[in-house]
């Protein structure tokens, strides 16, 4: 055995390489009835398929919720709404980092806005 192939007690073997960690996916959820929402990872069309999907991700950190007011016929988010004031009122507020509200209806997205950031999550008025 030559000197270049030759093992020395200074050498080192870590095991396998470590890879980076994964990067994160972000977490962004839709409820409209009608938009496509194209940045959403996941999409409710109805107030009841929205709260499913909250609860879904209840303890998971949501990047974006985007919220529609208007959800067809006599739906609106607003059981969506109710369900998010009761954890914040229960010490228990969804982890979210922006809520959006896209709604064409003025008044109802104003209440969500007023609602939500009433609870201290951080809402924004946008369009879709």
């Amino acid at each position: 055995m030559n000197d270049e192939t030759r093992f020395h007690p200074t050498d080192r073997d870590d095991g396998p390489v470590k890879e980076d960690p994964p990067a994160h996916m972000p977490v962004i959820l839709g409820i409209d009835d009608l938009r496509p929402l194209p940045r959403a990872t996941r999409i409710a069309r109805t107030s009841s398929e929205g709260i499913q999907l909250l609860q879904e991700h209840r303890g998971i950190f949501i990047d974006e919720l985007w919220l529609d007011h208007d959800l067809g016929g006599d739906d609106t988010i607003l059981p969506v709404v109710s369900l998010l004031e009761e954890a914040a009122f229960n010490d228990r507020p969804f982890h979210i980092g922006t809520v959006f509200v896209h709604s064409a209806n003025p008044i109802g997205a104003e209440t969500v806005v007023r609602s939500l950031s009433h609870w201290r999550y951080n809402v924004r008025r946008a369009t879709a």
